[in-house]
């Protein structure tokens, strides 16, 4: 064996590709179908004991007294637990100066922390035993609105108070010089809501020790982050700790970080000396598992006659719950354009709500509802089409990283998708002289995270010539399973069904870094690739030295060893005599650095055409480009689910999801599908259409992919909201754009006129 010491960022680009490229089924695809696949929420034991969580129904309360001894006397209950539990005093939340909060806090600051949990043989059990729970609560003042958290006198969320922390503000240029200088200067205030991630399988875990030794199925993002909390909170060794997670059923961000659950089936399943599992109910998840912050954002921008930017000056509020969190959405204002003069000042506000937490893309879809309609505006008072005052502004470079990109794809974008979505006849058609008005729009975007640069894999071709593929990866919907195992195949010219993938177990498989911030593909593909390519070389070097040729004459193809240019049978890795006496190549793969002094980041733009219901305010999306700029395309199918996938949640974003809060109560009203608004099929738009640009970037990574998840969704709203715009000629700055929105905005318009 001779382990790949990480000449992989020397491996030369790709060409064209036989393997890598097509629309493939995922590797998986039977198993997921089937029902076959073993899910965190199908995991189960003979002995095993179910757990469920008390919770605070008060905004805003301390538990003066909570006694758990009767829920221990109740039918089948083998462990109960609460604030004086000793292995439950835990600290949680970090913040500034420190945990902001325990596992089980006396202080709750919102309706749904946690008071307590029991652990009983059956979840029916386990809920009757909450029951039995008697706690005393001191209601106290609460605060649900961030305009009235601000204000003297507001219930403090935190011991410090409301703001959440000090003003971030970064500042390129001179904005006032920009402004000064600008033909047109335009300031609107835009408002975004606080959305639910709302994945397919509730958040859970099943906690199982063998002596010291911690095992956790945990439907997660990531098996080796959450190992370190986990190890972190229980004060255990990482040796201690073992996390698996081969399938997940959404995350969308709200599973990067561990939840308390987690912690608290372990401490359960402890006590009881019996695994426990804990699934939150959906209402639970509502609550507790994270959200989209709500945003205010007043945006100031500033434009010659010619469509370049003098100056961007934009002031954003963030509504982060009741725990420390980051409610930003700069980034875009900063690098997505090309502005000489840019100011963002940040702040977050605390109520007493669930914290956020990230949600894909996170601060980006909220940044591109701001300046992306800005865009427009912009462009409709300079009398210019939005897709020529978007090309007089394209990046070269990103000042946030401060390096030039190594490639961007804007242009391509906008470009091509306007000759594909046939921008100029479908802005010129009529918009319609009865209630049913037609209009269309576009938004750009881009992603600002280009991955974390480590990761590593161990691949192994086993005698028969089939492929082992260990890696840490978790495959959180993505198919990242099936593009890892692409890549394999690529460079080992081996059917994909002779692969077989070892993922995501902390305690068996390679290090990967968190499935999120669409980094999974560029971060592993690479160590894929660099392993593959080793053993490789080590099969060549076996086979050349049994056909006494050079190996730089040899080529691998369908399983087989063939002298280049040469027809005939060739010959099977399983018949190379040096494989069978082996029995095993093996080789470690390595993620490269990312390239010195450069960044490679994705770009989007999206055209979306919609007709508005000007009776009663109901916007349909009849039509959908997506055009991307993700590097290569590594399979057409996953790609295009990816995107699909993306717009429909900004479909959600921009036109339905919104969490209630009850400013009575300060209970979240909707804490379910059916009053929470998720798009389902009859919303999504009869003709969506995805369009890959590739600049062909070889200095990204060695395959040339850049990220796509989190790109899907980012610009789909203000697209959509910009299309509103041209049908009706409203502008609608609160999203979601549901009919109390816009109803309002038309009778206004029809007064006016």
């Amino acid at each position: 064996m001779k382990p790949d010491a990480s000449p992989a960022a020397t491996l030369p680009p790709w060409g064209e590709t036989k393997v890598v490229g097509r629309s493939l089924p995922r590797v998986d695809a039977y198993e997921r179908v089937s029902g076959s696949a073993t899910y965190t929420i199908d995991v189960s034991f003979p002995d095993m004991l179910h757990a469920a969580i008390l919770r605070c129904p008060h905004a805003h309360a301390r538990v003066k007294q909570l006694e758990l001894g009767k829920a221990a006397k109740m039918p089948g209950v083998r462990a109960v637990i609460g604030s004086a539990t000793p292995e439950a005093n835990i600290p949680w939340y970090p913040g500034p100066k420190g945990p902001t909060s325990r596992l089980f806090d006396p202080h709750c600051r919102y309706a749904g922390e946690e008071v307590a949990a029991v652990a009983a043989e059956t979840p029916f059990q386990a809920e009757q035993a909450l029951g039995a729970v008697a706690v005393e609560y001191e209601e106290l003042p609460f605060v649900v609105d961030p305009d009235e958290a601000l204000k003297p006198g507001a219930p403090a969320v935190q011991e410090g108070g409301n703001t959440g922390g000090e003003t971030s503000v970064k500042t390129i240029g001179d904005v006032a010089k920009g402004f000064a200088e600008a033909d047109v200067v335009l300031e609107e205030t835009y408002r975004t809501s606080c959305d639910i991630h709302a994945t397919g399988e509730t958040h859970g875990c099943v906690a199982r020790w063998d002596g010291d030794r911690l095992t956790v199925w945990n439907s997660s993002q990531g098996v080796f982050d959450q190992q370190e909390a986990l190890a972190e909170a229980l004060r255990l060794p990482l040796t201690s700790v073992r996390v698996v997670c081969p399938y997940m059923g959404g995350g969308f961000g709200s599973k990067i970080d561990l939840g308390k659950y987690a912690v608290i089936a372990a401490v359960l399943a402890r006590r009881a000396a019996r695994p426990v599992k804990l699934f939150l109910s959906r209402e639970e998840t509502f609550l507790c598992a994270g959200n989209r912050p709500a945003n205010t954002m007043t945006l100031k921008a500033g434009i010659k006659k010619d469509g370049r930017l003098t100056a961007l000056h934009l002031v954003n509020k963030g509504v982060v719950g009741a725990y420390p969190g980051d409610g930003g959405v700069g980034f875009q204002v900063i690098d997505l354009y090309t502005c000489p003069n840019v100011r963002v000042e940040e702040s977050n506000v605390h109520i007493h709500a669930g914290k956020e937490c990230a949600f894909r893309a996170p601060g980006f879809p909220q940044c591109s509802w701001a300046l992306e309609q800005m865009m427009d505006a912009l462009a409709a008072k300079i009398g210019m089409d939005p897709i020529e005052c978007r090309l007089k502004n394209i990046p070269t470079e990103s000042r946030v990283y401060q390096g030039p990109y190594t490639s961007t794809g804007l242009k391509q974008c906008l470009l091509e998708g306007a000759q594909a979505f046939q921008w100029t006849e479908s802005k010129s058609k009529p918009r319609g002289e009865g209630p049913i008005r037609r209009g269309v729009g576009v938004a750009a975007g881009m992603w600002g995270y280009a991955g974390e640069p480590r990761a590593v894999v161990v691949l192994k071709l086993l005698a028969d010539g089939s492929v082992n593929l260990n890696m840490g990866v978790s495959d959180i919907g993505t198919g990242a399973k099936t593009i890892m195992a692409m890549v394999a195949a690529e460079e080992l010219s081996v059917p994909l069904d002779k692969i077989r993938i070892e993922n995501a177990d902390s305690a068996s498989t390679q290090y990967a870094p968190t499935a999120g911030g669409s980094q999974s593909v560029l971060v592993s593909a690479p160590a894929v690739r660099a392993a593959a390519v080793e053993v490789r070389r080590q099969l060549l070097e076996l086979a050349a030295e049994e056909l006494k040729r050079p190996a730089a004459d040899l080529a691998l193809r369908e399983g087989k060893v063939f002298a280049a240019g040469e027809s005939g049978e060739g010959l099977a890795f399983s018949r190379i005599k040096g494989l069978q006496q082996r029995k095993v190549l093996i080789a470690i793969g390595s993620r490269h650095p990312h390239p010195a002094g450069k960044v490679a980041l994705p770009f989007v733009v999206h055209f979306a055409e919609v007709e508005v219901d000007t009776r009663t305010g109901a916007i349909r999306v009849t039509r959908f480009l997506a055009v991307h700029d993700s590097g290569r395309v590594m399979n057409r199918l996953t790609y295009e689910n990816q995107v699909f996938g993306g717009v429909v949640m900004g479909i959600g974003f921009g036109l339905t999801e919104q969490r209630r809060l009850d400013r009575q109560t300060g209970r979240v009203v909707n804490a379910n599908l059916h009053d929470y608004k998720v798009p389902t099929a009859l919303d999504v738009p009869p003709e969506m259409t995805c369009l890959p640009v590739d600049p062909h970037d070889t200095e990204c990574n060695t395959t040339g992919a850049k990220g796509l998840g989190e790109p899907a969704m980012i610009p789909t709203a203000a697209a959509i909201a910009n299309a509103v715009f041209h049908a009706t000629g409203v502008r609608v700055t609160n999203a979601p754009a549901t009919p109390m929105e816009l109803l309002p905005l038309l009778a206004a318009q029809r007064r006016r006129s």
